[in-house]
């Protein structure tokens, strides 16, 4: 355990703060966004959350290229756990009275103070994807072994990776959310079955384009960071005290 945390506070002075920042932001940002519905059909359902959901996949999908799968699933770990102190931040704010002031933040206490059902439900899901995305990434990448570092095997590790992961975030919290909580506390509010699932095909096919718009800059971060031996310090340390090197 005392080699485990050694790693994990080494990994975590590795790892570029820009990712970190912007993994756990975009981690953040979806929670909050997702308690918009921007379009629903009879066939589809689409949340806010999808508008930003493809940076949380793309930042994976490097810190997995470059420092392996259980890397990435410790910093999905500190995002969640980010976005939950943010959210309890947020729901303190929300109950604290208003007193002496003629503003109504009945809006503000809403939006802020969160729902506990739509937190409980994005935290699941997003941690099952993110297993889920951390090591399809990897078992991808390893079908590439002639040149594991091409363009090629970036990019169809990312694109596998991101669609199978963000379908099972988006059925997840949406099965959750829309028809196992809001039909008991959202006044019979729902989603059916096939939205569920339209959405959550539908979702994932966007943020895949998504990635492919973004990839090159996710390669290129990578082939940075490998060029200017990015974490060499952390590598080492796991080297000497496992006797292994990061699998990738």
């Amino acid at each position: 355990m005392k080699k485990k945390l050694q790693l994990t506070l080494a990994l975590f002075r590795a790892i570029p703060s820009p990712v970190v920042a912007l993994f756990a932001i975009s981690v953040i940002t979806m929670n909050l966004l997702a308690n918009k519905t921007l379009v629903q059909t009879q066939y589809l359902a689409l949340d806010g959350g999808i508008l930003v959901s493809w940076l949380s996949f793309l930042c994976m999908d490097v810190v997995t290229k470059h420092f392996g799968p259980k890397a990435s699933t410790k910093l999905s770990v500190f995002a969640m756990l980010t976005n939950l102190l943010v959210c309890l931040i947020f729901y303190i704010v929300s109950v604290i009275p208003a007193h002496g002031v003629d503003a109504d933040y009945t809006e503000f206490n809403s939006i802020f103070g969160g729902t506990w059902f739509i937190l409980l439900s994005s935290t699941i899901a997003f941690m099952c994807s993110a297993l889920i995305n951390n090591f399809l990434n990897f078992a991808v990448g390893k079908l590439f072994a002639k040149n594991p570092e091409g363009r090629a095997a970036f990019f169809v590790r990312s694109y596998v990776s991101t669609f199978i992961g963000q379908f099972a975030d988006n059925l997840i919290f949406s099965l959750l959310t829309f028809m196992l909580f809001a039909p008991i506390f959202w006044n019979g509010f729902h989603w059916t079955l096939i939205q569920c699932i339209t959405c959550s095909l539908v979702g994932a096919m966007l943020e895949l384009l998504m990635e492919v718009v973004f990839s090159p800059i996710g390669y290129a971060v990578c082939r940075f960071w490998r060029r200017h031996d990015v974490g060499g310090q952390y590598f080492a340390l796991e080297k000497e005290l496992t006797g292994k090197e990061t699998l990738k």
